[in-house]
């Protein structure tokens, strides 16, 4: 989100005396914008549960380990139930992450490079494909509209997969907003997602092409 749609919710949040969760796992996957943490905004700081993790910027994932900060007093109250939860996080990947830390900083950029280089790969063949799509400014998901198919979106990952061998998420995986979309992932290889797009535009090709025949 950028800055001003957050400070509109800075604005409510303070008249409402709320407090804010806020999730910013993809901090540093972002592509020609500007990541702004919502504590950073003025008076949000005390307000703000941020949530954080090592997974996706220092591909982590799997290692489940995260972090959180908050005012002093939730922060406490949150001790209360997780020390009966789990006695702490794994130490080899308590170590891990320190090694991210001090020397990952390289290996982490050029991973961002690499994720915006397979998100225009992913853009340009939707786009090719006729397939209506927000330009994705952060993470390494697209969403694009897939009714220009003829198939709803169900219909699209289910077909998809058994005929062409390319598994995406329907959209209303997410809720009867995403009806209609897809998510396709671009978390990996560049030469991968080439030959699974080829195959998706072959099959969105012959599935139009079917409805129109109809």
């Amino acid at each position: 989100m950028d800055r001003e749609s957050l400070e509109a919710i800075a604005e409510v949040v303070e008249r409402h005396d709320l407090y804010v969760i806020s999730d910013e796992i993809y901090d540093r996957l972002v592509y020609g914008v500007e990541h702004v943490c919502f504590a950073s905004l003025p008076g949000m700081k005390e307000r703000t549960i941020l949530l954080g993790g090592f997974s996706k910027t220092y591909a982590m994932t799997g290692w489940r380990l995260g972090w959180v900060c908050a005012p002093s007093h939730l922060v406490d109250a949150m001790m209360k139930v997780h020390q009966y939860i789990m006695m702490s996080a794994p130490t080899a990947a308590q170590y891990a992450a320190l090694e991210a830390l001090q020397t990952g900083e390289e290996d982490a950029q050029g991973m961002i490079g690499e994720y915006g280089r397979r998100r225009t790969l992913v853009v340009r063949a939707c786009h090719d494909m006729g397939l209506d799509l927000v330009e994705p400014k952060g993470a390494f998901y697209a969403f694009p509209r897939i009714s220009s198919s003829g198939l709803d979106d169900e219909q699209f990952a289910e077909r998809l997969l058994l005929e062409e061998k390319v598994a995406v998420v329907p959209g209303s995986a997410f809720g009867a907003q995403g009806r209609g979309h897809i998510r396709i992932c671009y978390a990996q290889s560049y030469e991968l997602l080439e030959e699974a797009l080829g195959r998706m535009a072959r099959f969105v090709k012959h599935h139009r092409n079917g409805a129109n025949a109809k």
